[in-house]
This record gives C-alpha cells, sequence and structure tokens, in this order.
C-alpha cells in the first residue's frame, strides 16, 4: 500500500494546503474542500484561532475533519518560534507543528542556525516538528537526526511561484532521507507540483498558488489532481532516456513494397 505517513499519522492526501492569503474565511474553506487535503497549516500570528469575538477559522474548517498545523510563519528567531508553538499547544492541544524561523524579511529564507537550535528544543518538549528548511542535503540530514517527522525544503522563495528551479538537490535530499521530504514554497502550477511528485517527494505544501489564482477553488482541484498524477508517475516508474528515436509500432509484418 501507498500509505502517506508522518510520525504515527497517516493521511489520505499528499497534498497539504495553507489557510493564508484568502479574501475571506469562506472561501479559505471552500479552497481546502476542492483540494481533498487533510491537513492544512494555520499561521499562529496571524489567522485568528483564539478569539471568539470575531470570525474563527474553526467555524469554517472542521478541525475534527481537518488536522491543523500550526506554523511559524513571520518568526524570525528562535525564540518567538517557540513561544508560538507553546501557545499553539497550550491554547489548543496541537502537537503537530511545522518549525520555520525566517533568515530576512526580502527573501523569506529560511535562518537554519536558528532553525536547527529551536527544532532541537521542540523535539525534546515532546513536539512533532515538520521544518521549513533550504534545500541543503547536509541540514536535512542534520534535522533528521535531531528527530524531527518531516523535512521541507523550499522549491524557491515563498510566494514567488517560481516552481522548482533546483531539482537535484530535492532529489538528494529525498534519497538519502528516512523520514517524509514535502516541498514547501514557490509551487506555482500545477505543473509545479507533479514536477515535484515526480522526483520522489512524499507531498507538497500549497498556499499562494491557490489563494492568489483567479479561481482559487479551480485550482485548489487542479493541485488535488497533479499531486495524484505526479505520485503515480514516481510509482509506475519512468521510461529510460535515450539518445536515438525508438518507433512505437513494431516493424515486424510491415508491408514491403
Amino acid at each position: 500500500m501507498d500509505v502517506f505517513k508522518i510520525g504515527n499519522r497517516i493521511f489520505k492526501s499528499r497534498l497539504i494546503v495553507g489557510t493564508g492569503k484568502y479574501k475571506n474565511l469562506q472561501e479559505t474553506a471552500d479552497a481546502v474542500k476542492a483540494s481533498g487535503a487533510n491537513l492544512v497549516t494555520v499561521a499562529v500570528r496571524r489567522v485568528n484561532i483564539i478569539d471568539t469575538k470575531e470570525p474563527l477559522l474553526m467555524d469554517f474548517i472542521d478541525p475534527t475533519k481537518i488536522t491543523y498545523l500550526p506554523n511559524t510563519a513571520g518568526c524570525f528567531t528562535s525564540e518567538d518560534a517557540l513561544r508560538t508553538l507553546r501557545l499553539a499547544k497550550e491554547s489548543g492541544g496541537w502537537n503537530l507543528v511545522k518549525l520555520e524561523v525566517l533568515g530576512d524579511e526580502k527573501t523569506l529564507y529560511p535562518n537554519m542556525q536558528e532553525t536547527i537550535k529551536a527544532a532541537k528544543i521542540l523535539v525534546d518538549e515532546g513536539f512533532e516538528v515538520m521544518v521549513y528548511c533550504s534545500d541543503d542535503p547536509i541540514a536535512c540530514k542534520i534535522l533528521e537526526k535531531i528527530g524531527v517527522v518531516a523535512v521541507m525544503p523550499l522549491g524557491s522563495l515563498i510566494g514567488s511561484g517560481q516552481g522548482i528551479p533546483n531539482k537535484l538537490n530535492i532529489e538528494i535530499i529525498k534519497k538519502q532521507s528516512n523520514i517524509p521530504v514535502i516541498v514547501d514554497a514557490g509551487i506555482g502550477t500545477a505543473s509545479d507540483a507533479v514536477i515535484a511528485m515526480e522526483l520522489g517527494c512524499d507531498a507538497v505544501l500549497v498556499n499562494s498558488a491557490i489563494a492568489k489564482a483567479k479561481k482559487p477553488i479551480m485550482m485548489a482541484e487542479s493541485m488535488k489532481n497533479a499531486v495524484i498524477a505526479g505520485r503515480q508517475s514516481y510509482l509506475s516508474g519512468r521510461m529510460d532516456k535515450t539518445n536515438i528515436a525508438s518507433a512505437s509500432s513494431p516493424i515486424n509484418g510491415k508491408i514491403n513494397n
């Protein structure tokens, strides 16, 4: 069976979607439904999950049916990230979390020194940690040895829609990893998601490509189909590449002039 497992949790869908950047919470919920995702990221510092005086995400996306993945979007130090995830655990009981510690506001590239520092502490505290990280095979191996449950190397810069320009690094990370590898950031269209899955990745995380599409609900469904197609293509085993042509039809029994 082709099982997608993170820690001790099994998910049907290999598409993870974000809940930010939509016009409103209803559109968010509609996109999540169309995507078929079982796991959604929630930026604890930006999405309302506590203040009952304002619309709550839980009123639109049922956390008993869809797994929430609190993340530390907007955190630039390990201290801020730790504080944010401890708050999420205290307020909602969430133990499966996504860690991201950003390096600067322009690129939103991960600060790996601070990320590794926070990951060690969170694992020691009993969190199941999924980590947004650089597409560096060495850094990913360090995170795996720390005990995180998944590494999430960026395809390209967050929200850039540039796809996966450095496919080789992603492929190396996947081949060396004994935990799930999930492409996070940079997915711009369905073909990018297919490529990630054909590289052997266990899943992809998509937010901006869906939320900023002209038709977000249609794009969400497109991403669902792309992830399924890419996974099936990877499992099928592609044909070998050759430098010469090979006729599609056999030449035996052909009619001679």
